[in-house]
């Protein structure tokens, strides 16, 4: 696996890179608190089975590039991040997998950009409407999702989760995940990317730009290419039913439920996700 960085619009965007030059494109895009690492359980086996895969840190994780506007991280931006790495891959199509924040990411890119996607892979995370219409509608998914009104305030997020070595964030990813699924060796690159100066800020930002502008999708929101919504009914965070109404707003989409698993799905499940992944890539191949 080799690392590099690609630059776009005075961003850099660490990232790994795995599996055959011309092989098709797959960016898998990581969420929060979390960094590459999240598909270190995908990327060797997607490598192996002949695509060119691309991992970045995502712009204020790990050595990516940290604006400090809350404006920059805005998801019209963020898109624009993923774009850049697929230019940089030389491909005119993409499969694009997103997990948490990386999934909301996807699901923007899609919408905004579906043009440049074979297919989409979405991992217990909404589609955005669907989101915005429970935070208003379901009072159960405001108390889940207490935390992003939390981060609003300035600077204080930053330092209580710094507190004790991250232990709050340390407890969250192990608590609420399957025994097992997280050993002490991904704690430990987990903690080296959250000391990174600057990380908590950014990592924070994606929630106060997402509150501050309310974003919704331009158009009717729908997707129009091939795509999967893969979901761990166990979510600390999200409610199931956000699950099947995302179909909505897609026009070839297909819906798997884990109820063994939780919100990390890729740690919860890999096997089953790599399998899901390769056979949904096989089916909808990218023509380039």
């Amino acid at each position: 696996m080799e690392v590099i960085n690609i630059e776009h619009n005075g961003i850099s965007l660490e990232t790994r890179v795995a599996g055959p030059e011309n092989g098709e494109v797959v960016i898998l895009l990581h969420g929060f608190p979390e960094c590459w690492a999240t598909w270190k359980h995908q990327i060797p086996v997607l490598a192996e089975a002949g695509y060119r895969v691309y991992v970045p840190n995502q712009r204020g994780y790990g050595h990516s590039s940290k604006p400090k506007a809350v404006s920059a991280y805005h998801v019209d931006r963020l898109i624009e991040d993923v774009d850049a790495i697929r230019k940089f891959s030389g491909a005119e199509k993409i499969h694009l997998v997103g997990h948490d924040w990386g999934a909301i990411i996807a699901w923007w890119y899609a919408i905004h950009m579906g043009d440049n996607l074979s297919s989409l892979s979405v991992l217990n995370v909404p589609h955005p409407e669907v989101f915005l219409n429970s935070l208003k509608a379901n009072p159960l998914q405001v108390l889940k999702s207490w935390y992003m009104f939390f981060f609003q305030i300035p600077w204080l997020p930053e330092k209580m989760i710094s507190l004790f070595n991250y232990v709050t964030f340390r407890k969250v990813l192990t608590l609420t995940s399957n025994k097992g699924s997280y050993q002490p060796e991904d704690i430990k690159t987990l903690l080296e990317h959250w000391r990174i100066p600057g990380a908590m800020t950014g990592m924070v930002n994606y929630y106060r730009s997402v509150i501050r502008t309310m974003p919704h999708p331009k158009g009717d929101g729908q997707v129009h290419c091939p795509t999967q919504i893969l979901w761990g009914e166990q979510d600390l965070a999200l409610t199931l039913p956000m699950a099947s109404k995302s179909l909505d707003y897609t026009s070839r989409a297909r819906l798997f439920t884990y109820p063994d698993a939780t919100h990390w799905l890729a740690h919860d499940k890999p096997e089953e996700v790599n399998s899901r992944l390769i056979e949904f890539f096989t089916t909808h191949k990218a023509v380039n």
